[in-house]
């Protein structure tokens, strides 16, 4: 199992790699830069000005020696300073990220509670009238836009008394009734679509596992339908909804971006877009990176999980 372990950790530095290079040269494909956002249409400079300012903002160098300079720079925990602020970047995101990561694991356990459960009442019950209702849902789910249903549930839920709380963003310990009262909406808009996706692989798969030899056999000794269904079939169709679950996971980190600003919530999301607007690369290129980097992460321990649940495949890989 170590072996495992060691030999997925070390497949993570390509991959890192990769995305930081994808990162620095797509950043800088947006149209405009942080000097022509910073200087306006109105602002006028002398030639030598001009270079000092391109300097600071890091234009006087070609692309690829400032890549270079930045990948250095992260490998050592230093992730530059903002072009707006003057601020080190790494505190800023650190001080947004448990929010981030917060929402995403809310909207996680959200998935899983619909999901798992409508995914095994619509397989015990095929063909029937709750299962065309169940696969209509998670067809509905797939479908709605999270953007869409998160300006849905403000324009809906937040004149009901108080049932989305705006303003100032409380945190798990201060508070935690309001902060599960902030994040419930928000947390709903990002993990109902996954919802739909974990419904549709965990009623395929308790369909595929119930049709399998051993389950017949569970059920000719007389054991209970719940011990059957729970402890027999559902440990084996358990198995593809965590890896789905570990891919989607950074999904949902990912678009918590757009929620976070329909919900004024103080995020990584929405210190990124303001950043885009900014054309403050550093800031741009580190919340990118960090959330390439959880995303990875994730996949890794999702993979370790499957490998203790499932020992034959840490065993095929280990004879490759």
């Amino acid at each position: 199992m170590i072996r495992y372990i060691v030999k997925r950790l070390l497949s993570l530095i390509p991959v890192l790699f990769g995305v930081s290079l994808i990162i620095f040269f797509l950043v800088r494909m947006i149209p405009g830069t942080a000097l022509e956002m910073y200087m306006g249409t109105q602002v006028e400079a002398t030639p030598e000005q001009m270079v000092e300012l391109q300097r600071i903002f890091g234009e006087d160098k070609p692309v690829p020696v400032l890549y270079m300079e930045w990948l250095g720079d992260i490998i050592h925990g230093d992730f530059g300073y903002s072009l707006r602020t003057g601020r080190p970047v790494f505190p800023d995101i650190l001080s947004r990220l448990p929010l981030s990561l917060e929402l995403t694991l809310f909207s996680l356990v959200l998935a899983l509670m619909i999901g798992i459960p409508l995914g095994i009442v619509s397989s015990l019950h095929q063909n029937t009238f709750g299962d065309f209702i169940s696969r209509i849902t998670g067809l509905l789910g797939l479908s709605l836009p999270q953007f869409w249903l998160a300006a849905l549930m403000v324009m809906a839920f937040s004149g009901f008394r108080g049932w989305i709380p705006m303003g100032n963003y409380v945190g798990f310990i201060v508070d935690p009734l309001r902060n599960l009262k902030m994040l419930f909406f928000p947390s709903l808009a990002i993990g109902i679509g996954f919802a739909a996706v974990v419904m549709r692989y965990t009623r395929n798969s308790m369909l595929e596992v119930l049709q399998q030899d051993y389950i017949r056999t569970a059920k000719a000794k007389g054991l209970k339908h719940r011990s059957v269904i729970y402890t027999h079939a559902l440990k084996n169709a358990i198995l593809p909804v965590i890896t789905v679950t570990g891919f989607n996971t950074g999904y949902l980190l990912g678009g918590a971006i757009v929620i976070e600003e329909v919900f004024a919530l103080p995020g990584i999301g929405r210190l990124s877009l303001y950043a885009i607007y900014q054309r403050d690369y550093p800031i741009i290129q580190a919340v990118v990176m960090i959330i390439a980097t959880i995303f990875v992460v994730v996949n890794l321990i999702t993979d370790i999980i499957y490998a203790l649940m499932n020992p034959r495949t840490r065993l095929d890989d280990t004879t490759r």
